[in-house]
């Protein structure tokens, strides 16, 4: 129970030092390069969670794509090198061009 409330008190702490942090790097910030308006803390508050559901998501894994990015890996190193030359070619032609298409075009 001690642990509970340690990390509630803890959690509520950093909460307001990165509000704070954030309202003072706006405030310092923002009007004078974009004109914009001063924050107050609890108008960082919000700037912070809702980067965090825009940027961060909250029920994703930690790190670099999450739990899902190893299924990709273990999918990957089972394939032949056929299939992951068919694979990289699919990637290749992206967003509907067809390779065929592609070809004639020179970069």
């Amino acid at each position: 129970m001690r642990r509970v409330a340690l990390f509630a008190v803890l959690a509520i702490a950093a909460a307001a030092v990165f509000g704070v942090f954030v309202m003072s790097l706006w405030n310092w910030l923002v009007p004078e390069l974009f004109g914009g308006r001063a924050v107050t803390f609890w108008q960082a508050i919000g700037l912070l969670v809702l980067s965090r559901i825009l940027f961060g998501g909250f029920f994703r894994g930690q790190g670099h794509g999450g739990p899902g990015r190893y299924r990709i890996m273990e999918r990957w190193e089972q394939m032949t090198p056929e299939e992951r030359e068919k694979f990289r070619q699919g990637m290749r032609r992206g967003c509907g061009v067809r390779g065929d298409e592609r070809e004639g075009v020179q970069t």
